[in-house]
């Protein structure tokens, strides 16, 4: 049985699940593999286009909304006499060389970032944080300079969005074999209640595939961008289901004997 033809029987066919316990390692840990890359896909999909829409964005506000400036010497100075805040949805930009706008206020825009008076402050999630141009002694930045840098990560998007896909490939791969070896632990606990005979590395094999229904289903309300209510806890019980009728679907040996 070839690996798409297993995805697609793992689905919905517990006896097919209990079947692969015999199937070489290698062919296993392809397959979580391959459902990790799956799974990953609407996050790589919202990655990539967050990061071009956030470029351009920025590109945007820099050029057209925001006065030139310069950080130098530890100072803000702009071509503008009052404070500048510019409102991009659930996000703030501010620009103030008077030195009215404080950290406090900054902070209150829940998620902004505010090139002030003696400093920078990034305010998200409730969190402030502040960064002092003294630490550019002897550097002076302009507003050019910041498009300039804008510009240069536009240029790396080729390189940025493959590495942080890997990595999101990398981290999600070792959650995954970390789940399907505990719900094998599981495993060892529904054998017994269901009365049959079975060694770990089986159970592990069946528990790479019992994995599937409900990684195909996340990965749609992901996809669609849709939150599901306590899917933690609906996940590990879908998963426990799904191995539990694949245990069940495997001959009980003392049965057989006494036949």
């Amino acid at each position: 049985m070839n690996i798409f033809k297993q995805f697609y029987k793992s689905t919905h066919s517990p006896k097919d699940i209990a079947s692969l316990r015999f199937q070489g390692i290698g062919k296993t840990i392809l397959y979580v593999f391959l459902l990790t890359l799956l799974s990953i896909l609407p996050s790589i999909y919202y990655l990539s286009t967050t990061l071009n829409e956030g470029i351009e964005g920025t590109k945007s506000v820099i050029n057209d909304d925001i006065p030139s400036f310069t950080i130098e010497n530890g100072t803000l100075s702009a071509e503008t006499d009052v404070p500048i805040t510019i409102d991009k949805g659930d996000f703030s930009i501010i620009i103030d060389p008077t030195g009215v706008i404080t950290n406090e206020d900054v902070e209150d825009e829940d998620n902004a970032f505010a090139l002030l008076k003696n400093e920078i402050a990034v305010s998200a999630g409730g969190r402030i944080d502040t960064y002092s141009y003294s630490m550019l002694e002897g550097l002076a930045l302009t507003k050019e300079d910041f498009i300039d840098i804008v510009n240069t990560v536009d240029g790396m998007k080729g390189i940025i969005i493959p590495v942080m896909s890997t990595l999101i490939f990398l981290f999600s791969s070792a959650i995954n074999f970390i789940e399907v070896s505990i719900l094998a632990l599981f495993g060892l606990v529904l054998k017994n209640l269901a009365g049959r005979s079975i060694s770990y590395r089986h159970l592990w094999r069946m528990a790479a595939y019992s994995v599937t229904l409900p990684t195909v289903f996340f990965t749609i309300m992901s996809a669609i961008n849709t939150t599901v209510p306590n899917s933690f806890i609906i996940n590990w019980f879908v998963e426990i289901v799904i191995l539990f009728l694949a245990i069940k679907e495997i001959p009980n040996e003392k049965a057989n004997i006494e036949n």
